[in-house]
């Protein structure tokens, strides 16, 4: 019988050698990187893979709160995603589960994978450095997986490090603009 791990009671992700771990310094205070993160309206220039226009259906910045968003590919294929909010700290952290969605909002399965797991917890922490900048350190880990998808993020945690570096150009291409 395969026991699940417990929710911990601040929503952050369960530590462990299987998650996932970036850290990025992103040049900018740690309050105007948060609202970056946090704000529909920022994260449609940056969320996602490169190319892939994002579109904000629905957000609600509370614990218990979604947001939920469609990407369209440049040859029209969509997917639909979201994040539900576990835990607002702002400036210092933020934990959120991220799932794929239908156009309704509803989590659904991968369209990649039957045994990726349903949703991922994330938990975000963002530490201001001496010199201004930011360092953002994502945990990721999937939350209530089953064997076979423990299997699944372990095979793919590669690919998924490769696609949060190229979002996080993408955020730091965006930070780039803004100043400009």
């Amino acid at each position: 019988m395969f026991l699940r791990k417990k929710k911990t009671a601040s929503g952050s992700a369960p530590s462990g050698k299987r998650g996932l771990v970036m850290t990025r310094i992103f040049n900018l205070p740690k309050e105007e990187l948060f609202e970056l993160f946090t704000q529909g309206e920022h994260m449609k220039n940056w969320w996602g893979p490169r190319g892939y226009e994002m579109t904000i259906l629905a957000q609600e910045l509370t614990p218990g709160g979604i947001i939920h968003y469609k990407q369209q590919s440049p040859e029209g294929n969509v997917m639909w995603g979201k994040f539900t909010y576990r835990e607002i700290a702002g400036p210092d952290k933020l934990v959120y589960a991220n799932s794929f969605a239908d156009e309704n909002g509803k989590t659904v399965r991968a369209y990649f994978s039957k045994d990726w797991p349903l949703e991922i917890l994330n938990t975000v922490t963002f530490e201001e450095q001496e010199d201004g900048t930011t360092k953002l350190t994502l945990h990721g880990l999937p939350e209530d997986a089953k064997k076979a998808e423990m299997r699944v993020f372990e095979a793919l945690r590669d690919h998924l490090r490769q696609g949060f570096a190229e979002t996080f150009d993408l955020l730091d291409e965006y930070i780039q603009s803004r100043s400009q």
